[in-house]
């Protein structure tokens, strides 16, 4: 299931191979930090889908707000993930989850468990190479940002 969701969102980005490799990146952070963190198997899934697509929203938003914006990505992800995980036979529960995460990834005051801030923690340790952030904002999203163990174990065995 994860490689035909993986193949659908490369096809969605078509040939902004920027954004597919990010989502490729984000994914594998989130699968190294979901799988050291114990997650169980239907959540890390869930985990695993939502990294793939959770910048699916930024074609639409760019074409309905010219943005790339954090809220235009939140308000236009969600229908279009939907629309990729269409025939996933996903539970109802896992559908609802996998949506929130992506509708709610640049919305920090919303996470709500372990999987959507490995989430955030996997977005944040790519975020940080390709915007090229200086030790102070990596210390600040160390402090404000990072929960997991393994996640902290990552940004500061890449970051220092």
């Amino acid at each position: 299931m994860i490689d035909e969701i993986a193949t659908r969102m490369i096809e969605y980005f078509k040939q902004d191979v920027r954004r597919i490799n990010h989502a490729l990146k984000v994914f594998s952070f989130a699968g190294i930090i979901g799988e050291t963190e114990n997650l169980d198997g239907n959540t890390l899934r869930d985990l695993k889908t939502a990294a793939l697509l959770h910048d699916i929203g930024i074609p639409e938003s760019e074409k309905k707000y010219n943005s790339s914006s954090g809220k235009y990505q939140e308000i236009e992800g969600p229908p279009v993930a939907k629309e990729i995980l269409r025939d996933m036979s996903l539970s109802t529960e896992s559908l609802n989850r996998i949506l929130y995460m992506i509708g709610n990834h640049h919305s920090y005051k919303n996470i709500d468990g372990l999987d959507f801030q490995i989430l955030v923690e996997a977005d944040f340790l790519v975020n940080i190479y390709e915007d090229n952030l200086d030790k102070g904002a990596i210390e600040s999203i160390r402090k404000k940002i990072f929960k997991t163990a393994t996640g902290l174990k990552i940004l500061n065995s890449m970051y220092g």
